[in-house]
């Protein structure tokens, strides 16, 4: 699962059958079932269009993807979620963020061993106590399609915007966030229990938005454009 991890967050439009190519190729004797398995079990799917997409259950209301042409040129303006993968010697936990587009700017972030939409709405609920989005983006994913979710933004007046599943640029900037995150903190630290993972990512958000420059800001941190 380490491996799938550091192909994906490399290469995320790889699918099942590139991914068990490459780890044959790495000499691990997988066959296809059982990396659909593993990567559906991650939270994992290749970002690239393709036809018969998959769909939300049939009760759960669709919302429709708002930002085509849509110029994002202040901060509150969009902010986006996500959820990744975080890799454990015996395990795994899950990371979700709420980040604003403009600024990259982390609002609020979670750590929890499963994908239950509790952990999602807690740090949706801390991004909201300090303002709110015109425009809040997702993918289709349970979590963020529960009613539960989306009553939180609705009871708030804020627009839905999400993603066709499979579509390689809708969230792109918390792909961005992921590779960051990986290669910058997680891989390097390798955290052997949830306390190390918890501390070691609050020092990684606080440097990330506080300290890092990112070329696309103009070499300003997040936290100078999120706030100016």
């Amino acid at each position: 699962m380490k491996l799938i991890d550091r192909q994906f967050t490399e290469m995320p439009y790889y699918g099942v059958r590139r991914m068990t190519a490459w780890l044959r190729m790495q000499g691990e004797a997988v066959n296809p079932k059982r990396v659909r398995r593993l990567m559906r079990k991650m939270g994992l799917e290749a970002i690239y269009p393709k036809p018969n997409l998959s769909q939300p259950a049939d009760h759960v209301r669709r919302y429709p993807y708002l930002l085509k042409a849509v110029t994002i040129n202040a901060p509150n303006q969009v902010w986006s979620t996500d959820i990744t993968y975080i890799p454990m010697p015996k395990g795994f936990v899950y990371l979700v963020a709420v980040m604003d587009w403009f600024s990259r700017y982390v609002l609020a972030w979670r750590v929890s061993n499963t994908m239950d939409v509790r952990f999602c709405i807690e740090a949706l609920e801390a991004a909201l106590a300090a303002g709110k989005p015109d425009i809040f983006n997702s993918d289709q994913g349970a979590q963020f399609t529960s009613e539960a979710f989306t009553t939180c933004l609705e009871a708030r007046g804020i627009r839905i915007s999400q993603d066709g599943r499979g579509r390689a640029f809708d969230n792109i900037f918390v792909e961005r966030l992921w590779r960051s995150v990986k290669y910058e903190e997680v891989y390097l630290k390798s955290y052997t229990t949830v306390l190390e993972a918890l501390n070691g990512l609050n020092d990684y958000f606080v440097l990330y938005n506080q300290k890092r420059l990112h070329q696309a800001l103009d070499y300003q941190t997040p936290a100078m454009v999120h706030f100016r």
